[in-house]
């Protein structure tokens, strides 16, 4: 996830442009495997990743998936990391502590396994039957 500064100035920016209807803040992470790695080593990393994002303010209610096509295009996106936070206010928070916790220290080991250049930040607003 060699994209988490420029992706930390873009949840800072969003969050003043961010509409007052907005519920959650959603990151897709664009990502490959590198060399000889399996998508376990990718879970087994994000897992730990996430229990570490877990004690940091703003990051006590993140979810993370893995998202990994079964039919797809070729091409250099092997799956999707997508993290979750519940407000763009928690997704601020998170980041602006994020430079050297331990979640920043384990994303930097995990460069070894894979390779994420880029990332989208994506609002959610949830739509009620009516």
């Amino acid at each position: 996830m060699k994209t988490i500064l420029p992706s930390m100035i873009v949840a800072i920016l969003a969050m003043g442009a961010t509409p007052a209807f907005s519920d959650e803040a959603w990151q897709a992470f664009e990502c490959e495997l590198l060399d000889e790695h399996t998508e376990d080593e990718v879970i087994d990393a994000a897992e730990e990743w996430l229990a570490a994002a877990r004690t940091m303010p703003g990051g006590e209610e993140m979810e993370l998936r893995i998202l990994i096509p079964h039919a797809a295009a070729s091409g250099e996106t092997d799956f999707l990391y997508v993290l979750y936070a519940p407000s763009f206010a928690a997704w601020g928070t998170f980041w602006d502590n994020y430079e050297g916790s331990q979640a920043h220290k384990i994303d930097e080991e995990s460069d070894a396994i894979t390779n994420c250049p880029s990332s989208r930040l994506y609002e959610s607003v949830r739509v009620e039957p009516k």
